[in-house]
């Protein structure tokens, strides 16, 4: 069974498929790629929970920066989100962002939590 949550014409924001929970990309507001990536990651923590997950059970992480200059910027505040023996694997690129004012966009793949 497949379950869209939060769905416009475009896109939905959250589908899950047997126990798999697939995010939207999610970008941030602020002016430097570490505001930029600490909102988009308070996004993906919303999402992750309104899903049934948590930063815990993240499979997967595809991360787009508009300058792959701001690596360094991005990798620090990701380090200190993410918990210590859960890092997903993870792949980063640069690409041109849907907006110019975008440093970074963020995509997750990540497993439900266990119902107890």
């Amino acid at each position: 069974m497949i379950t869209r949550l939060q769905t416009s014409e475009r896109m939905s924001k959250i589908v899950k498929h047997n126990g798999t929970i697939y995010l939207c990309g999610q970008v941030g507001a602020g002016e430097s790629v570490a505001e930029q990536t600490a909102d988009c990651l308070s996004r993906v923590d919303a999402l992750l929970k309104e899903a049934g997950s948590d930063r815990e059970h993240i499979l997967q992480a595809v991360i787009w920066l508009s300058d792959m200059a701001d690596f360094a910027e991005m990798n620090a505040v990701w380090d200190a989100w993410v918990p210590a023996g859960h890092a997903p694997a993870r792949a980063c690129g640069e690409a041109k962002l849907a907006r110019a004012v975008l440093k970074v966009e963020i995509i997750i793949t990540a497993a439900e939590k266990p119902k107890t």
